[in-house]
């Protein structure tokens, strides 16, 4: 399928904000508010709009969005910069058509551009494996609430990036809202 991949723009919300809905409505391991954390996400400080990407069909559809915004790892020595991966949607009757695959491949892309260094998942492992993400306990991050641990995953985008990083991850506040 062809598709374009471009940054989100605040025309683009209600659709996308449906998009998600729609994305997660019927899964498992669902809330589902998905659409409400992106909203939420987006009038925060740890909006990073250049990470916000929406796929177009060729009739300019939204099909697909994927959402990277500013967490930190934090223990009692220090704090560090990473990223959230969340949410990643796509519309149902275009799952299984690798456009998922192409919004992680473009939103790793650009943020590597932007000078982040790395990304924390709680997904499913097989999926985000994919992509080179590990389990997150290999350097000593951990979710701040219980989760599975091969759930919890990072990946890093520069070279031992993580080398030195270990504690508990800090989410925004959009994550933690009810």
């Amino acid at each position: 399928m062809d598709i374009t991949i471009r940054q989100e723009t605040p025309a683009d919300y209600r659709a996308t904000e449906a998009l998600v809905n729609r994305a997660f409505g019927d899964e498992t391991y669902s809330d589902p508010t998905e659409h409400v954390l992106v909203e939420n996400l987006r009038d925060s400080d740890a909006f990073i709009p250049e990470l916000s990407l929406v796929a177009l069909d060729s009739g300019e559809h939204i099909i697909g969005h994927i959402l990277l915004s500013r967490i930190t790892i934090e223990d009692d020595r220090a704090a560090v910069e990473s990223l959230a991966l969340a949410p990643v949607s796509v519309a149902p009757e275009h799952q299984n058509q690798g456009i998922g695959t192409q919004l992680m491949h473009t939103a790793l892309h650009r943020a590597t551009e932007l000078g982040h260094s790395s990304v924390i998942v709680l997904g499913h492992p097989e999926y985000y494996a994919k992509f080179g993400f590990e389990p997150a306990d290999r350097w000593d991050i951990s979710a701040p609430f219980d989760v599975p641990e091969e759930s919890f995953m990072a990946l890093e985008l520069t070279e031992h990036a993580l080398l030195e990083v270990q504690g508990i991850v800090q989410y925004s506040r959009p994550f933690l809202e009810e």
